[in-house]
């Protein structure tokens, strides 16, 4: 049988939470009441001084708590680059493109993107590279990810979205960050999921909709979650993708994300939601425990993410998953280059080609939906979402 390993003893995580968060929360709670899962949410990924996203800078790494496309392997940012390429050409090569970035990660995504910029002088010229963020320890970590990048220097950082934008806003596994209200239909009405705290633990507690938005964010569905099942609603992503319409003068929204369209989010069978917690690159449904030190996600209502950019005034120019865009974009005729980059061992030939092969899996990284939408672009989907490519 095959070895069984444990967790440590710290991996057990006490009843009663500890620590300078935990105790803010606490105090809150105990003086206003149960808080909404949004706002707990939002403390316990982006507290200035105590959220994960604050204090854990090295999450997003294949020794850290999850991996994300970047992480695999540069050639998910070569392709991606070669999509912007093509964005630019479309638009009549500007002299200036700009590729603004919201949540940019460890900065491997920017940095591999620049590097196959380099290529194509002419576009490289035309690029400015800007990155949202706001979290410092992430700033810290992208400018020295992408301090090895020789010859990328119109690039810097925003704490928010920049107007006029002539280019693209991408973003990867930003929107599936944002924290989400929850909800439960309980007999045909929605109730909101709260957060209290019960002496020992923090803990769910149902109370009325903290506001109007949540009941018409269902209506303009026209549907709602089965009866006793629990959802997650992101109103923050509604809020986003309107600021980034608002902010895009001419070009394209390229999103990558984790989700389903609303009918199958909400699904009746879905009783539990898409709230998933990672520490140490295990998987939980647990919220509570972990406080400040576990990454906190759920999917997204791509149908909603899609028609608020449609109602601001977006063309949605495509919609695809992350297998079809890089096999469109040409993943497979750069594999075997990839699996042999420095390979005199046929062990470690299949080794770099499973790692590459992991973004195209259905059944991983593969099943991420990748969403372009656009203002002033020629008729026609791009190479990444055009059949036969």
């Amino acid at each position: 049988m095959p070895l069984m390993t444990f967790p440590a003893e710290e991996d057990f995580a006490p009843i009663t939470e500890s620590g300078p968060l935990a105790d803010e929360l606490r105090e809150r709670i105990a003086a206003s009441g149960p808080m909404t899962f949004r706002d707990f949410m939002e403390a316990a990924l982006y507290h200035p001084r105590f959220g994960y996203y604050t204090t854990h800078a090295n999450a997003m790494t294949r020794g850290g708590d999850y991996v994300t496309s970047p992480e695999v392997h540069p050639i998910f940012g070569g392709l991606v680059a070669k999509q912007m390429i093509e964005l630019w050409e479309l638009m009549g090569r500007p002299a200036r493109f700009d590729l603004v970035e919201p949540g940019g990660g460890g900065g491997l995504l920017a940095r591999d993107i620049l590097r196959r910029a380099t290529r194509e002088p002419a576009f490289a010229a035309a690029l400015r590279y800007r990155i949202v963020e706001r979290s410092p320890a992430l700033v810290a970590r992208q400018r020295q990810t992408l301090a090895e990048v020789e010859g990328a220097t119109d690039v810097g950082w925003l704490d928010a979205l920049p107007e006029a934008v002539e280019g693209c806003v991408l973003s990867n596994e930003f929107f599936d960050a944002l924290p989400v209200h929850r909800v439960r239909r309980e007999g045909g009405v929605l109730r909101e999921v709260c957060v209290t705290h019960d002496g020992r633990r923090f803990a769910d507690a149902a109370g009325p909709l903290s506001t109007p938005a949540l009941a018409a964010y269902f209506e303009a569905l026209g549907l709602l979650p089965g009866d006793g099942c629990v959802a997650e609603v992101n109103l923050d992503a509604i809020d986003w993708t309107e600021r980034i319409a608002r902010a895009l003068a001419r070009g394209a929204v390229l999103t990558f994300d984790y989700g389903y369209e609303a009918g199958d989010l909400y699904a009746p069978w879905r009783r539990d939601g898409t709230l998933l917690c990672f520490y140490r690159q295990s998987a939980s449904s647990d919220p509570y425990q972990r406080l400040g030190r576990q990454d906190i996600t759920a999917s997204i209502d791509f149908t909603t993410l899609r028609t608020t950019g449609e109602r601001a005034g977006l063309r949605t120019l495509g919609m695809t998953d992350q297998t079809q865009f890089l096999l469109r974009m040409g993943i497979a005729e750069g594999l075997a280059s990839v699996a042999r980059e420095g390979s005199e061992h046929v062990e470690e030939y299949f080794a770099r080609r499973n790692v590459v092969l992991d973004l195209i899996d259905p059944g991983r990284l593969g099943r991420i939906k990748v969403l372009l939408q656009g203002r002033g672009l020629p008729d026609g989907p791009p190479r990444g979402f055009r059949d036969g490519a």
